[in-house]
């Protein structure tokens, strides 16, 4: 049985909570947050809608398998890692660069948030893996 207040939060819950994911994800590799608490806020919005619409339209509204999200995660950690590695830096030393963009002025963008998208990737597929098994629907 569907509730439908249930329906109707998590339809207006799921892009905040998306959104707030990102600006935690974007926030964290400077100060508190970053991948691990943004990827558990954005699974948090993927189950909630799993459990208000039915686990397969949570599936459905996901980019791609939980799974290959783990793998693309975990390819990323390792990426940030070797690139500092092919400059002769120690694996996983921080590298910056200066993006210049017109109207917001400079950004520097680097390796550790490389590092924080992968764990992102890999918490929301880790944990989506396991909440979307459990409710399996038959």
């Amino acid at each position: 049985m569907k509730s439908l207040i249930l329906s109707t939060a998590a339809k207006y819950l799921l892009p905040m909570l998306l959104l707030f994911s990102a600006y935690l994800l974007l926030r964290g590799h400077d100060m508190p947050g970053g991948g691990f608490t943004g990827g558990l806020v954005a699974a948090a919005g993927f189950s909630l809608h799993g459990f208000a619409f039915g686990m397969s339209d949570a599936k459905r509204l996901l980019p791609a398998r939980p799974l290959r999200l783990v793998g693309a995660g975990l390819l990323l950690v390792l990426g940030s890692g070797v690139f500092a590695m092919m400059k002769g830096d120690p694996f996983l030393t921080g590298t910056w660069t200066t993006l210049t963009l017109p109207g917001p002025g400079e950004w520097k963008i680097g390796t550790p948030l490389l590092f924080d998208l992968g764990v992102f990737l890999v918490v929301i597929g880790a944990t989506l893996a396991v909440l979307l098994g459990l409710g399996r629907e038959d």
